[in-house]
């Protein structure tokens, strides 16, 4: 995964297993954080993601033109913040990546898969708050 550094701009290779912890910009050697958003992804970042990932990731499968994604996206960017360096959010725009929506079995959306390990542990179709998806990722942390 490349993320830029926030003082020089500098593009930084941040392997999937690292994602979730705090690393130095290679080029000024500022703090590059972990997330404390949710990461937007096609199949090839979320495989390596979900597969590389040693924290719990919590996947929201939306669409654009869905009203309900709309409404949960404030708290999927909450949860997102409120778990940096604990677990990962990520986003799968269902209209540009259907092979991955294919792959989970996603009917309707918004729908949330918690991965842990690389593998999905839970899953849930509809709106639910910050602390519903907090908890969710708290619980596969500590199974």
């Amino acid at each position: 995964m490349i993320r830029a550094c926030t003082r020089c701009g500098s593009r930084n290779r941040v392997p999937a297993a690292r994602l979730a912890d705090e690393g130095r910009c290679g080029a000024c050697k500022e703090p590059l954080p972990a997330p404390a958003e949710p990461l937007d992804v096609d199949a090839a970042s979320f495989t390596e993601i979900v597969s590389g990932a040693r924290v719990p990731v919590l996947v929201d499968f939306w669409a654009d033109w869905c009203g309900p994604c709309k409404a949960a996206a404030p708290a999927v960017a909450r949860t997102a913040a409120e778990m940096r360096g604990r677990a990962l959010v990520l986003k799968v725009d269902t209209e540009r990546q259907a092979e991955l929506a294919q792959r989970y079995n996603i009917r309707s959306i918004p729908n949330f898969v918690v991965f842990k390990d690389g593998a999905p542990i839970a899953q849930h179709a509809g709106l639910v708050d910050h602390r519903r998806m907090e908890t969710w990722l708290e619980d596969a942390a500590k199974s």
